[in-house]
């Protein structure tokens, strides 16, 4: 647009240089030609005989458009209006046939250029479409001009994609590496301002990859040095002396460790590439909701589930697996009713506008509206969940990063009537 502008700017500054450089030219050659006319007209009436100028009047005015008129007193005149053009042509036109000489733009309500002469006792005007003598500003013009600004335009066009090129392939680069694909290296090609940032890009790229190799070694190396010690003081408080109290509240303690030492791992594990196309979320949300009812009676709770066939999203089954597993882990852990000291958790989902919503509802005491925000951050827990329960404060913040990476969203809701709904909400997929 900006472009575009500059290009209209720059062809009206062109038109007006052009139109006042014709100007003076213009001026100077339409008197020179009603100076010609009227004396060629003057000295053919002056030589004609009496008898025949009534025929060499009406020959004139047939054959080159020039009309006599014989000039009276009581004609009423109008002006030529001001403009520099006229000013010019009426200037040069008295300084040919002299300062006596009339320019009038209408005689007797007439449009037209009149031009008087005389011819001993006899006074004349002698008259002149205003289009012959006019600057020409036609349709001509017209096509002229719109044809040089469709012109420039379509140079605009070229030379924006010229430069948004660039700009576009590296957006799309971009988005492959937040899908967590590795693209091929950009090309160190054009401006100099181009291959400046595509150079910054690669290294970046190449930092990338090496961060994400430090830590594919981090996290196996965490997953060895610090799994295996807790199996071999399970394997020793098994063994040992200690009464059945304490080795139980040893056990609870390195299940605690163990947990929050797989939060971590699962929070720093990267998220999966996105598929072409969108999956089958229902049959995903089935299967996980087959899982987690086992486990969940298991621990004394109940899970129940309203699902709807053929909901689709753009997401990978792993990821949306670990979204709703978290969800679903959180309500276990901290949704419990104050009624029974039971999880009732409720899995359901729908299709609304342009996105499937995913809910995960429980029972429990919910949170403060002032804790929500906070929840969603890493390390962090409601104020009933600080104490007795294991965990490190990354089931929520894990959910929202993997929800980042699909375009997703998580919203906490705490109803008036208690219980707290965790809702995911999912772009629909595009086919």
């Amino acid at each position: 647009m900006l472009l575009a502008l500059l290009m209209l700017v720059s062809l009206g500054t062109w038109l007006h240089v052009f139109f006042s450089m014709e100007e003076g030219p213009r001026a100077t050659q339409m008197a020179q030609r009603v100076t010609t006319s009227v004396s060629i007209t003057r000295s053919a009436l002056i030589y004609a005989p009496q008898e025949v100028r009534p025929a060499l009047l009406l020959d004139l005015a047939t054959k080159e458009s020039l009309r006599v008129q014989p000039r009276e007193p009581t004609d009423e005149l109008e002006p030529i209006p001001e403009s520099s053009y006229w000013d010019h042509v009426v200037e040069e036109i008295k300084t040919r046939l002299g300062p006596n000489a009339q320019v009038m733009w209408s005689v007797n309500q007439v449009p037209g250029i009149w031009v008087s002469f005389d011819i001993e006792n006899d006074h004349y005007w002698l008259v002149f479409d205003r289009e012959q003598l006019g600057l020409t500003v036609g349709l001509q013009w017209f096509w002229w001009g719109a044809t040089a600004l469709l012109l420039a335009l379509i140079g605009s066009a070229i030379s924006v994609s010229f430069v948004n090129r660039p700009l576009a392939q590296l957006a799309r680069v971009a988005r492959q590496v937040a899908r967590g694909q590795i693209p091929s290296p950009l090309p160190q090609a054009g401006p100099l301002e181009v291959r400046e940032m595509n150079d910054a890009f690669n290294r970046m790229l190449s930092d990338l990859r090496r961060i994400e190799a430090d830590r594919e070694i981090m996290l196996a190396g965490i997953s060895h040095d610090l799994r295996t010690p807790l199996a071999r003081m399970r394997l020793e408080i098994e063994m040992s002396n200690v009464d059945d109290e304490a080795r139980q509240a040893i056990d609870e303690d390195l299940a605690q460790v163990d947990h929050s030492i797989g939060q971590l791992m699962e929070y720093a594990r990267p998220a999966a590439a996105l598929p072409e196309k969108g999956i089958d979320i229902s049959k995903v949300l089935h299967d996980i909701y087959e899982r987690e009812r086992t486990h969940t009676e298991a621990l004394g709770g109940h899970l129940t589930a309203d699902i709807p066939d053929k909901l689709t999203a753009r997401i990978t089954a792993h990821d949306l697996k670990r979204i709703v597993g978290n969800l679903i882990e959180n309500a276990r852990r901290y949704g419990r009713s104050p009624v029974d000291d039971s999880c009732h958790i409720h899995l359901s989902a729908r299709q609304e506008r342009s996105q499937t919503l995913i809910e995960v509802s429980d029972k429990g005491a919910g949170v403060e509206a002032s804790e929500i925000e906070r929840l969603l951050r890493p390390f962090s827990r409601g104020e009933a969940a600080r104490t007795g329960v294991s965990g490190a404060g990354l089931g929520l913040a894990i959910v929202e990063r993997l929800l980042g990476h699909v375009g997703g969203r998580l919203t906490l809701i705490s109803p008036p009537s208690g219980g707290l709904i965790a809702r995911i909400a999912l772009p629909l997929a595009r086919h």
